[in-house]
């Protein structure tokens, strides 16, 4: 504030300032003209008209005294410097012996000089030669009186003052309120952003008459604030979904240990117990798997280890590895690319695991007699891999959840069928570590097609 109170001041002071030196320049400029023109008309008329005595004395004598404001006088000096004409009432307003000594040593330059009474006179003199051509050299010897301008000039310095005083008591005190009125929103989002904590995150800052800077700081505030709202929220219900998933194959395995403890059991029943358990621990080992494969896919530091990927060979290789669950499941399982080899720069292992998961998750949700495609196509520096199924499909409201992790559409089926609901989860996160995505379009009872977007730079 007191910067800007400082720049305001200085401000006004250069202004002002200006604007006074033009004003004195110009009034000088104008006195400056008034004694040239004077000069030349007085040397003109001794030039042409010698022998005019009275237009001479017209022009020194009474044009002055006709004058009201900045009244001249002049006198006429012969060779010798003897007067021969002067105007009336200089000598009452001049010192004569020193107008001329000054303007002796400064002929034909205007100098500055104080009258008897205390006025301010501007003063010159030149030689004028008499007739044509000239037999002798007269003097003329001019004096003006600038009183009026340096009154001017003196209430100008006085208004300058009262400005300048005024400034420097005003702009503090409009600083101080602008600056108040500045501050007023920045310290409401402060006192926002304090009531701000990990369990409250639905603070908003009201933005409703805020300069447009900080209205569009406060909106983009309240856009993280909603989008960590969110993230809090995912992670929360992340969180207990962990727990619930972790939970279920512990007590599974807890539930049968006990029964099988709870009395003598033959081998094949410790037996029986025992695959159980190996079930439920591999399925929580895959279920931990999966967990710590989408926490280092979220790492900023994961490195991909890109080769050059023929992506027919590619889905070849898924085929064939679920071929035969296919064919158990009596699913046809088919590939299809374009007649050109599309190859890319991507992490093989990676990207056998998002089409894998795809495929993995189209045969189970596809009834016998329904059929997997899987197709790979180029255009536009894009690489697509389709994966389409004839299964059951998903309805439109599910469809944006569906890339979340644990989301299953039927959560009881999905548990029948060792389903975590990280797989498409995955499946994103591998995408997006390639700088692609993954969409996904469904209508109930007509299958699922989804579509892994990879950029290319070939």
């Amino acid at each position: 504030m007191a910067a800007y109170s400082l720049g305001g001041l200085l401000l006004v002071l250069l202004a002002t300032a200006i604007l006074y030196f033009v004003l004195r320049t110009e009034l000088d400029k104008s006195t400056e003209q008034f004694l040239a023109d004077k000069l030349q008309v007085v040397r003109t008329m001794l030039r042409e008209r010698p022998n005019d005595e009275d237009g001479l004395r017209e022009e020194i004598e009474l044009e002055s005294a006709a004058r009201r404001y900045e009244h001249f006088y002049i006198r006429l000096l012969d060779e010798h410097g003897a007067p021969i004409l002067t105007t009336p009432g200089m000598p009452e307003q001049l010192d004569l012996a020193e107008l001329a000594d000054r303007t002796r040593s400064h002929p034909e330059h205007s100098i500055l000089i104080v009258g008897r009474r205390g006025q301010s006179f501007r003063i010159t003199s030149a030689a004028a030669p008499v007739g044509e051509p000239p037999t002798r050299i007269d003097t003329i010897q001019i004096a003006i009186d600038i009183s009026q301008e340096e009154e001017l000039l003196s209430r100008y310095r006085f208004w300058f003052g009262a400005v300048l005083l005024t400034t420097s008591i005003l702009f503090p005190l409009v600083g101080y309120r602008i600056a108040r009125h500045g501050i007023r929103p920045i310290e409401q989002i402060a006192e926002t952003t304090r009531r701000i904590t990990s369990t409250n995150l639905r603070e908003r800052i009201r933005a409703d008459g805020y300069p447009s800077e900080l209205a569009s700081l406060a909106r983009t505030f309240n856009e993280m604030l909603d989008r960590l709202e969110e993230s809090f929220e995912q992670i929360s219900r992340f969180s207990a979904d962990i727990a619930h998933d972790l939970r279920t194959p512990v007590n599974n395995i807890r539930g049968e240990v006990e029964v099988a403890l709870a009395r003598a059991r033959t081998v094949d029943e410790y037996r029986d117990v025992l695959e159980s358990s190996l079930e439920e621990s591999v399925r929580l080992s895959e279920l931990i798997g999966d967990l710590l494969f989408l926490a280092r896919a979220e790492s900023p530091l994961i490195n991909l280890h890109r080769q050059r990927v023929d992506i027919s060979d590619l889905l070849g290789i898924v085929r064939e590895y679920y071929e035969a669950t296919a064919s158990d499941g009596g699913i046809s399982l088919v590939t299809s690319g374009a007649a050109e080899p599309i190859t890319a720069e991507l992490d093989r292992s990676l990207m056998l695991r998002a089409v894998s998961n795809l495929v993995s998750n189209a045969i189970a949700h596809t009834p016998s007699g329904g059929s997997v495609s899987l197709m790979a196509s180029a255009a536009n520096a894009e690489i697509r891999i389709k994966v389409t199924d004839t299964g059951v499909g998903i309805s439109a409201e599910s469809l944006p959840k569906v890339f979340d992790r644990f989301f299953r559409v039927d959560p009881s089926r999905s548990k029948n069928s060792g389903g975590t609901g990280l797989g498409l989860a995955i499946v994103q996160s591998i995408m997006t570590l390639h700088g692609g995505t993954a969409e996904i379009t469904s209508q109930l009872g007509r299958g699922i097609c989804v579509t892994l977007l990879i950029p290319s730079p070939d």
